[in-house]
């Protein structure tokens, strides 16, 4: 694994951490920012996810010895 294939997979992480969170938040009923910016991280966040993972997988079968 490369460090750039890391660092996208970290960000994979952080994102998907991001969108969980934002469901917790909205099944709670009263987020913490409002829900139109929490739908909006919610909205952002799982696309990403998908990217920067398959970024990272890419990168990492790419520079394979």
């Amino acid at each position: 694994m490369t460090p750039k294939s890391g660092l996208l997979l970290a960000g994979s992480c952080v994102a998907a951490i991001a969108a969980v969170g934002s469901i917790f938040e909205l099944s709670s009923g009263s987020p913490d920012w409002g829900t139109v910016p929490t739908t909006v991280v919610l909205g952002l966040c799982v696309p990403l996810v998908g990217v920067l993972f398959y970024a990272a997988v890419k990168d990492a079968k790419a520079n394979q010895e």
